[in-house]
């Protein structure tokens, strides 16, 4: 396995003095991990991807702030841990709970546990991005994709799933696109030119989406393009 990334993890698990802690600096060094959670939770996870192309369906519907923002992220967020199920469960048994029975050391756990994370970054990364990332790192070429450094995979994950997120957000901006040509069309055919053409096409876009019972639809096309 690849020198950075071990080193990474004894850094995460502070090596094994860890276990020789007293339990208040365990209890604070563990909330103090709590506040970088987020960052974990955008970076090595599906929620980037998520969460951009349900803004791009909100966007796409002209519905300004609906949904609000705290549903549009609970939803991503649950989404996420959907999505991320099968990877999550491989990390509860094969670094979580055996630490809590105290057969692994803290070390072990976070290098098993970030072991299952970098298999699923790698299977959602573009070549080309990771290359692009390799390149501007001046990191040495790795002979396995499991030798690959998070300093380099983490990047070029989140720049797969942003480029990811934009071409599905732009194929679910297209319909709605398309109503709005038409409707200005029909408003300046019939000489409605102060009329704006949103106040038309609103509610034509949120029937359509109605009818062909769009939020499943996102929710299918999001959860079918994890899948390898």
């Amino acid at each position: 396995m690849n020198v950075d990334y071990l080193q990474l993890a004894e850094q995460a698990a502070a090596s094994e003095m860890m276990d020789n802690l007293a339990p208040p600096l365990r209890i604070a060094l563990f909330l103090g991990a709590l506040s970088l959670a987020s960052l974990g939770l955008v970076t090595a996870t599906a929620f980037t991807r998520i969460v951009i192309v349900l803004s791009f369906v909100r966007r796409g519907l002209s519905t300004q702030e609906i949904p609000p923002n705290p549903v549009i992220l609970g939803l991503a967020m649950f989404l996420t841990l959907f999505v991320m199920g099968p990877t999550l469960d491989q990390v509860a048994t094969d670094a979580i709970d055996p630490y809590l029975r105290g057969s692994i050391t803290g070390r072990e756990a976070v290098s098993a546990g970030l072991g299952h994370l970098h298999r699923f970054m790698m299977q959602h990364t573009r070549r080309a991005d990771l290359g692009l990332m390799f390149h501007l790192s001046r990191a040495p070429h790795v002979e396995s994709p499991e030798e690959t450094p998070l300093r380099v995979l983490v990047p070029a994950f989140v720049l797969s799933e942003i480029k990811t997120a934009f071409i599905m957000g732009f194929c679910i901006y297209i319909p709605f696109l398309l109503i709005d040509l038409v409707v200005s069309t029909i408003l300046m055919s019939l000489g409605m030119m102060m009329m704006p053409p949103m106040i038309m096409s609103l509610p034509l876009k949120i029937l359509l989406f109605i009818l062909v019972d769009g939020w499943q639809l996102v929710v299918r096309s999001l959860g079918g393009s994890f899948i390898v």
